[in-house]
């Protein structure tokens, strides 16, 4: 998921970037160019960073809801005690969900006083400083969130060999051997149908 999170915050991150330069040209351009052609560029590639905004720090969410739901779930199952594992993984959700939240936030406003500015309802510089905004919330976001997802794989892989341990220690298989199992033509032949 690191790997996954992290391209994304890049792809995003140069997205905010092509935004603010287009938003910058379009607002340096004079006459009616600027309307026609820059300004409805920048428009859809706001458009789409404030979506794409919205979808990553999306993703974090679903991703420690699940992660954490798992691990409270194992950590019942196998009798193991809330700290650390479990604890700490609703820890990192607390510390995980405020920069993300901001950062989806930000970036609504951003598009809302785009909006404004287009509109000439709200002076242009409101929606220049939440777009700058925007990014900076959005690197500082994203190295919590980095670190954090870091943090819950190295707590996934301890409770994995926890279990392991606990499997072993009661005389069971280890899971990889009972997924197998699970698995096989001759398991699933002995189903009923």
């Amino acid at each position: 998921m690191a790997h996954t999170f992290r391209t994304l915050a890049v792809f995003l991150t140069i997205a905010i970037l092509l935004t603010i330069g287009l938003g910058f040209w379009s607002f340096l351009t004079p006459g009616e160019a600027k309307f026609k052609d820059l300004f409805i560029v920048h428009f859809v590639v706001g458009l789409a960073t404030a979506i794409g905004a919205l979808l990553v720090h999306c993703l974090i969410f679903i991703y420690f809801l699940g992660t954490g739901r798992w691990i409270k779930e194992v950590a019942i199952a196998y009798r193991i005690p809330d700290v650390p594992w479990p604890k700490l993984t609703r820890e990192l959700k607390r510390q995980t969900f405020p920069p993300a939240l901001f950062s989806m936030l930000i970036a609504i406003a951003a598009a809302a006083a785009g909006a404004g500015a287009q509109l000439q309802s709200w002076p242009w510089y409101v929606h220049m400083t939440l777009g700058l905004m925007t990014l900076l919330v959005n690197m500082w976001a994203f190295r919590i969130e980095l670190r954090n997802l870091a943090t819950n794989a190295g707590i996934i892989d301890a409770v994995m060999r926890e279990v392991e341990r606990i499997r072993a220690a009661r005389g069971l298989s280890s899971n990889e051997h009972a997924l197998q199992e699970e698995d096989s033509p001759v398991a699933n032949a002995h189903e009923p149908r």
